[in-house]
């Protein structure tokens, strides 16, 4: 008999509650509804089925089930405990828990004095356990209050937010390309522009990209923001934050894993390791916290090997610290959020409200008490350069604005608007300088001209080393013709130094505008398509296993005698057709009807008078009751008027029944 088959006979000697269990433990198995026992075994032997059981089994129970399936038909629990060296009370202890954990999951039963194994299953790659691994120790835990976790949290939330709005905004204004992920020297050149470690500006990457702010477009594999990203950067700093926090736990990919950022995931174990971590930290009170971090750590990669390594593990946790989901040891508010899917309403308080002005400082630079608003965001990008903790303005930044046809005075009144303490003098001169230079030399395209005022700065432009590219030509005293397109003669000219404007054929300026991009965010990846259905209560369980053993196992019903068969019918009818005798009364009639037996009864036969007969019933049709008196006399009694029923005082040889 094969291994399916010894799994649906030892289903069969199973009760109802412990099939209840097994369906309570392999839930996918319950979903399908199995019409039988035997398609109940299908069900519980099927890969998904097998493998989605075995990834929950803890270190020990992996530990038995691989030494079980290396012993083949040898299995027993003296050949395992010998196998894993359970010499002591606590392995012993351990073997039998581990035993009846794989029983209850339907992976390993007892047949005999041996041990059977689900089919389809097999030993762990790698050397076999020696060993039963023991349950670390339990992570010692101390009070904390409960605010003190939320207020710690503040600050790497809020940086995340921050981090992750600079990264939206430089794939906006830069070339982000991807060639099967982003590389280790891409990466780098975005973690200094962003003043990040590399590790910090992965999970950016990832984490924006899971969040539908970040999408690969398919033509030129360019990072560039989604049309969803506007909407974000536009929203209030705890609207950003919940988005980043809820999309945090479904990233598959594994922490701490040596990979591209943004590479192709494959079926990884990354959202379990991460929910993993949080719902570990849910199990603490409120006003607790764990003391020590790598005792949460290894308790975790003990209770579900399958999803938890230490590397991947820690890295989860300090992922959920740069959040906000964790802190001081302890799952802050927002984490507890993250678990219930409320996480709008708890960001509120981990992120400040979005600044409407900064503080522009004399040394070129603008800083802003908190996460920068939309206006704020537009009206600094526009004039400066992102630098660490705020914007600095340059040259360059200032002569983008003009390019984009705003005037010196307007360049300064959007500034004034939003500057706390005014424009510094210093900017204002910057602002100034770049305007007085600005538009001295054009670029007409007509494949193309340069034009300028000062015929000594055209001689100059032609002397030029790095223009050589162009093939400058003077066409008159103050004009240049270029062998090269506007756009590239503008970008050749900046680069040398100059602060050239675009112009057209009439000498009128050409506001220059840089086209935005936007992709639409990729589709999250859901797994193998299966029905959609909801999970089964607990009362459905109870029923389905109920249903399974009755269709396997019928019962065989009860068939009782006749004369047993015809005095509950005698009683039920004589119940219904007196209203005044006892239940007792109408037993003892229905068992004289029955057995032919004598009764004594009292009989009305007028309003308030009775007559007592010794009869023995013969049969009983119509509400009306046909006896035989002492004498052998037939006669009819009406039930309904039958006001009593005892047995007779003497005894009374019933009357022989003629054939």
């Amino acid at each position: 008999m094969g291994r399916k088959s010894a799994l649906a006979g030892w289903l069969h000697e199973l009760d109802a509650q412990d099939i209840r269990d097994i369906l309570a433990l392999r839930k996918d198995a319950a979903d399908t509804h199995p019409h039988s026992l035997r398609g109940l075994a299908d069900e519980l032997t099927a890969p998904a089925s097998l493998k989605r059981a075995v990834d929950g089994l803890d270190r020990a129970c992996r530990d038995v089930l691989d030494a079980v399936l290396r012993l083949g038909a040898d299995a027993s629990p003296d050949s395992v405990a010998e196998t894993l060296r359970c010499n002591g009370k606590s392995s012993r202890a351990e073997l039998r828990r581990a035993l009846e954990r794989l029983r209850a999951h339907a992976l390993v039963w007892p047949a005999g004095d041996r041990l059977r194994a689900a089919t389809g299953l097999r030993p762990a790659e790698g050397d076999p356990p020696r060993r039963i691994t023991p349950p670390p120790r339990a992570p010692r835990r101390t009070g904390q209050h409960k605010g003190f976790a939320d207020r710690a949290a503040i600050h790497p939330a809020t940086s995340t937010v921050d981090g992750i709005t600079r990264l939206v905004e430089l794939c906006d204004n830069d070339v982000v390309t991807t060639r099967g992920g982003v590389g280790v020297r891409e990466l780098r050149r975005i973690a200094g522009a962003l003043r990040a470690d590399e590790t910090r500006t992965r999970l950016w990457l990832e984490l924006a990209v899971e969040a539908r702010l970040l999408a690969v477009a398919d033509q030129d594999r360019r990072v560039l923001p989604t049309t969803r990203s506007d909407d974000w950067r536009g929203a209030s700093p705890a609207d950003r934050l919940a988005a980043l926090a809820g999309a945090w736990p479904r990233m598959t990919w594994t922490p701490a894993k040596p990979r591209p950022a943004l590479a192709e995931q494959s079926s990884e174990h990354g959202d379990t390791t991460r929910r993993g971590v949080l719902e570990q930290y849910a199990g603490l009170a409120e006003d607790e916290a764990f003391e020590h971090r790598h005792e949460v750590v290894a308790e975790l990669v003990w209770a579900r090997p399958a999803a938890h390594s230490p590397q991947a593990t820690e890295a989860a946790l300090v992922e959920a610290e740069t959040i906000g989901l964790v802190a001081l040891g302890a799952l802050t508010a927002l984490g507890r959020a993250v678990l219930t899917g409320d996480e709008s309403r708890a960001a509120a308080g981990f992120v400040p409200p979005a600044a409407d002005r900064a503080h522009l400082r004399p040394d070129l630079t603008a800083v802003a008490a908190g996460l920068p608003g939309r206006e704020l965001s537009a009206a600094l990008d526009l004039v400066a350069d992102p630098a660490a903790g705020g914007w600095r303005f340059t040259g360059a930044s200032v002569r983008r604005a003009l390019d984009a046809g705003h005037t010196p005075d307007e360049v300064l009144a959007r500034l004034a608007e939003v500057a706390e303490h005014g424009v510094p003098q210093t900017l204002e001169r910057l602002v100034r300088e770049v305007a007085r230079r600005h538009g001295q030399v054009t670029v007409t395209a007509v494949a193309c001209c340069v034009r300028a005022d000062d015929p000594n700065l055209v001689g100059e432009i032609v002397r030029h080393r790095s223009l050589a590219a162009l093939d400058l030509h003077r066409l008159g005293p103050t004009v240049l013709a270029s062998a090269r397109p506007a756009d590239e003669t503008l970008a050749l000219l900046r680069a040398a130094g100059y602060a050239p404007a675009a112009a057209g054929p009439d000498g009128s300026p050409v506001v220059e505008r840089v086209p935005r991009r936007r992709v639409e965010p990729a589709g999250r990846k859901i797994g193998s398509w299966r029905p959609w259905r909801a999970p089964l209560t607990d009362q459905e369980l109870n029923r389905l296993a109920l249903a399974l053993v009755e269709r396997e196992r019928p019962r065989p019903k009860l068939v009782p005698p006749r004369a047993e068969s015809r005095r509950m019918g005698a009683v039920r009818l004589l119940r219904d057709q007196s209203l005044v005798l006892r239940d007792t009364e109408v037993v003892l009639l229905a068992e004289a009807l029955v057995t032919g037996t004598s009764v004594e009864i009292d009989v009305a036969c007028g309003p308030r008078a009775t007559s007592r007969h010794v009869i023995t019933p013969v049969d009983h049709a119509a509400g009306n009751l046909t006896a035989k008196d002492e004498t052998g006399e037939s006669h009819e009694f009406p039930v309904g008027h039958i006001r009593s029923v005892r047995q007779p005082r003497t005894p009374v040889t019933p009357p022989a029944r003629i054939r």
